[in-house]
């Protein structure tokens, strides 16, 4: 996951956790480092906002204003224009909900979520397992995680393919995703269409002697729930997770130019407590229809939107099912998702 805060062009960027306590630097829409708001530690990491932005209509580190409702877009008008190809150009963002209905567990969930289940580890507290100090002290519960995570342990679904279909027929800018199960990948959306805000285990370091591997020369050790470590140093070698405390990767910074070529930003499946990610939503041009597909209302489409912002709230599955049955791509999507499973069946009867 991540942190917050450096100067954006010639220093990586870090995410902090917002609850309250020590000031911080944050971002502005021009990539400098901007107003101080309150966070916890020296260095910390991966922003999260308190206090919901529901009531308030808050806007974000890179807001661009609000609009009135006048020529309100519904989903159709969205679906009709990527079918008329008026947008060639799309963004898409999106969080942990694209990944929960293919069986992955939600971090935040009581009860069924991932931090939950860990408690066996005895961790002080639930984000204990992705900051690097306890990590150092401590690396097994988060490759206990990485185990239940891992590539290929859990399918893609109609979230990840209908992004896969934008990419097919160019007309996907770019996927800014905050998971990091590798689904995205899995279905076929190619690594250079992709920023994986927070890290991917496609790729892993190590913590000592900063050798690079590929994920899947970790794969053996950590199903088998075996520490990986550096055959050169001995060191621990950690997939390429952004913890708390840890630079965001630099291809992050491809929102620079992406966000102000957007001609449509469709948001799915995410809480947007997640800082810088969640403000990502305002860098586009205020003209530029938003579309969220979410079980809630959340960031700037909870409070005053844009005149061009579309909301469809419930499943989100359902909710791209709708979009992709407005398009008149049901019969498309259906064909690459069983070509998709057949693949993964052939695979592992070998």
């Amino acid at each position: 996951m991540a942190s917050l805060v450096s100067s954006l062009l010639g220093s990586p960027v870090r995410l902090r956790v917002y609850l309250g306590f020590r000031t911080s630097g944050t971002l502005s829409s021009n990539g400098r480092l901007g107003q101080r708001r309150s966070c916890p530690g020296e260095g910390a990491a991966l922003c999260r906002r308190t206090a919901s932005p529901r009531g308030n209509g808050a806007r974000g580190f890179f807001s661009r204003g609000g609009g009135p409702f006048e020529n309100q877009k519904t989903l159709e008008d969205i679906a009709e224009d990527i079918r008329e190809r008026r947008y060639e150009k799309v963004v898409v963002m999106a969080g942990a909900g694209i990944s929960t209905p293919s069986g992955i567990p939600d971090f935040r969930s009581p009860g069924s979520g991932l931090y939950d289940n860990l408690q066996q580890y005895e961790l002080p507290y639930a984000e204990a397992i992705f900051e690097l100090r306890f990590f150092h002290h401590n690396p097994r519960p988060f490759f206990a995680l990485a185990k239940e995570l891992y590539p290929g342990s859990y399918r893609p679904n109609v979230t990840h393919y209908f992004v896969r279909l934008l990419h097919e027929k160019s007309q996907l800018l770019r996927m800014y995703t905050q998971n990091i199960d590798g689904l995205e990948r899995l279905a076929g959306i190619p690594p250079e269409m992709l920023v994986e805000a927070h890290g991917t285990f496609a790729t892993a370091t190590c913590t000592v002697c900063l050798r690079e591997y590929q994920g899947e020369e970790l794969r053996a050790d950590v199903m088998s729930g075996t520490v990986p470590q550096c055959p050169t140093c001995r060191g621990v070698v950690k997939p390429d997770i952004v913890f708390f405390g840890e630079e965001l990767p630099r291809h992050f910074f491809k929102y620079h130019t992406d966000f102000p070529q957007a001609d449509l930003l469709v948001v799915m499946g995410t809480s947007m407590e997640v800082e810088p990610f969640a403000s990502l939503a305002a860098v586009v041009g205020a003209s530029v229809p938003r579309l969220l597909i979410n079980r809630d209302p959340v960031g700037p489409f909870a409070g005053r939107r844009r005149a061009r912002d579309v909301v469809r709230l419930g499943d989100v599955v359902e909710g791209v099912r709708a979009l992709v049955d407005a398009l008149g791509w049901t019969r498309e999507l259906d064909a690459l998702m069983a070509v998709a499973a057949l693949k993964a069946e052939t695979k592992t009867e070998k």
